[in-house]
C-alpha cells in the first residue's frame, strides 16, 4: 500500500511541528511509538521531529517578531525593560531551554518579540530540540526494547 508509506514520518512531523507552538501535542508518543515499530531508522526519526519542532519554534518566534512590529514595547515600562534586560544578560543561548515544557512555547514567542537574532534562535531551538528527541530515543531503545 504505497499510500499509506510515510504516513508515520508524516504524523511524526505534523505531531513534533504542533507540539512546538503554543497548541498541545504528542509528539514524544508519536516517536516512541514509531521508535518501537522499527519501520525507520532512529536517524531518521530524529531529524523527522527535530525539523518539524524547530519549526514549530520558529512560527512562535516569528509570531512574537510580527507581535513586536504591532504592539512595540514602551521602552519606559519597567516589565518591558526588564524582559529585555534579561534576554540581554542571558543572551540567544537561553533558547536551549526551548523544549521545557509550559516555558518553551513562550520563550520563542518572547524572543522574536524582542528580536533575537533569527540565526541564533534558529541555532539554538534547533539543538536545544534535537538533544530532547535524541534523549527520548535512547530512553525508548534503553529501557522499552
Amino acid at each position: 500500500m504505497e499510500f499509506f508509506e510515510g504516513t508515520g514520518l508524516w504524523a511524526l512531523f505534523f505531531s513534533a511541528f504542533v507540539s512546538s507552538t503554543l497548541f498541545p501535542g504528542g509528539s514524544e508518543v508519536v516517536l516512541g511509538y514509531l521508535a518501537q515499530q522499527g519501520e525507520y531508522s532512529r536517524g531518521v526519526l530524529l531529524l523527522v521531529a527535530a525539523v518539524g519542532n524547530t519549526l514549530g519554534g520558529m512560527t512562535s518566534w516569528g509570531m512574537g517578531y510580527w507581535l513586536s512590529r504591532r504592539f512595540p514595547g514602551k521602552q519606559d515600562d519597567p516589565k518591558y525593560r526588564a524582559s529585555v534586560d534579561r534576554v540581554k544578560r542571558w543572551g540567544s543561548p537561553v533558547l536551549l531551554l526551548s523544549w521545557l515544557p509550559l516555558v518553551g512555547d513562550p520563550l520563542c514567542l518572547a524572543a522574536g518579540w524582542l528580536r533575537v537574532n533569527v540565526f541564533a534562535a534558529l541555532l539554538f531551538i534547533a539543538v536545544g530540540k534535537t538533544a530532547r528527541y535524541a534523549v527520548i530515543l535512547w530512553a525508548v531503545q534503553s529501557y522499552v526494547g
